[in-house]
């Protein structure tokens, strides 16, 4: 028996890598427990050697009854759409079997409760003295993520649509001009011409007045129709020409006292393609949802811009209608609001409106502005010219320079 007085050689070293090791496998599992990612380990049969707390609470189970137990068979023992996932498939076993680390981050993970979630993870090999001991796993919930890639892909989808409506609304539109458009001035010229010659003839000169009034409508129906496919105000003028010609179109028709103002800085020139296309649906559909809905006596509106280098526009539209409940306007089948929203999000903007029952409502564009479009966007939002150019809208300005009102006094 050895005295305590006297040790061996080397005792004493012993000892102290004793101390270290148990030190750092005490800060080791401090980390496994700190960590927000789940980690297990597993041997070489695939049971459960070790497990953090964090992977114990992403997968519903008591730690205890996780340790001991085939991990394949307890989390990952099917897809995502329930198919069985054999365990000579697994990516994480193949770690140990074949040596290969892995990181996955298209398949699920099950929990206690038998639903699933969309984890990220990796499976490295343990190996000592150069032998394959089992795997460390590490995972995380990308549920989340998942959701945002959808959303995100949801959007851009929604955004591809509304170009490719757009472009058919042009090329319908164009079509309509060039093709039914001369049709009627070459009918209103026959008619015109045969009115003429049937002087003497009340009865047949009377029916080719009332037949040149029928195609005068036509031809104003024609050129309504036209401006609501794509208003050539927007290819020809500019966005600000046109929101100032949409404000004007809206107060005339709800016979309303003009309450408009334009304000955009020196220097800040209107955008194109997409970015147009969408402001101008936005503050359509702002002046359709007060004129459907509303039933108001006074209506502002207020558009302003920035100055440069960063513009942001901004569309301020007040009501005093009967306004809205919040619920309301939050509502899943509010297609016209999230249609808004959507095209305001697309571009970095923001769209919010404040409405109650009773004390009418405002809704507010706040929009940066980007750049010149490239030539790539311009040719996809504003297809080539007809040679037929399109009539400008009734009631809107003739082609000159962007209307901009000067700055309110302060």
């Amino acid at each position: 028996m050895l005295s305590p007085l006297i040790q061996p050689a080397g005792f004493a070293d012993t000892v102290e890598r004793g101390r270290v090791a148990e030190l750092w496998r005490d800060r080791l599992g401090l980390l496994l427990e700190s960590t927000g990612d789940g980690v297990f380990g597993i041997d070489l049969e695939g049971r459960c050697m070790f497990v953090n707390r964090s992977a114990a609470r992403q997968l519903g189970w008591p730690a205890e009854r996780i340790l001991g137990r085939n991990m394949h068979e307890l989390i990952h023992h099917s897809h995502a759409d329930g198919g069985h996932y054999a365990e000579a498939d697994c990516p994480i076993f193949n770690a140990f079997r074949r040596g290969l680390p892995c990181r996955i981050e298209d398949e699920v993970l099950w929990r206690a409760d038998g639903t699933s979630f969309f984890a990220e993870y990796s499976s490295h090999p343990i190996i000592e003295d150069g032998r394959v001991q089992g795997a460390v796993v590490t995972f995380v919930d990308i549920t989340e993520r998942k959701r945002a890639q959808e959303l995100a892909r949801i959007r851009e989808l929604a955004n591809h649509r509304e170009t490719v409506r757009e472009a058919e609304r042009t090329r319908i539109a164009r079509e309509i001009h060039d093709e039914l458009g001369s049709l009627l001035v070459a009918l209103k010229m026959d008619v015109d011409w045969l009115g003429r010659r049937v002087t003497g003839r009340e009865q047949l000169a009377g029916k080719c007045h009332s037949m040149g009034q029928l195609i005068d409508t036509a031809v104003e129906n024609v050129g309504r129709i036209i401006t609501d496919l794509r208003p050539s105000i927007l290819d020809h003028q500019g966005l600000w020409a046109a929101l100032e010609w949409q404000a004007q179109e809206f107060f005339e028709s709800a016979e309303l006292e003009r309450d408009v103002q334009l304000h955009v800085a020196a220097g800040v020139p209107p955008p194109e393609g997409p970015q147009a296309i969408a402001v101008f649906r936005i503050v359509q559909e702002m002046l359709s949802n007060v004129a459907r809905h509303a039933r108001a006596r006074k209506v502002s509106i207020r558009i302003a811009v920035d100055d440069p280098p960063d513009p942001v526009l901004y569309v301020d539209v007040r009501d005093d209608g009967v306004g809205a409940a919040p619920e309301a306007l939050d509502d899943a089948r509010s297609y016209g609001v999230m249609g808004m929203r959507e095209r305001a999000a697309h571009f970095g903007g923001r769209l919010t409106i404040d409405s109650a029952p009773g004390v009418g409502t405002r809704v507010r564009l706040e929009m940066p502005l980007a750049g010149p479009a490239s030539p790539l966007e311009s040719r996809q939002a504003a297809p080539e010219p007809s040679p037929h150019p399109a009539p400008t809208p009734p009631g809107a300005p003739e082609p000159t320079s962007p209307s901009v009102a000067p700055p309110p006094a302060p």
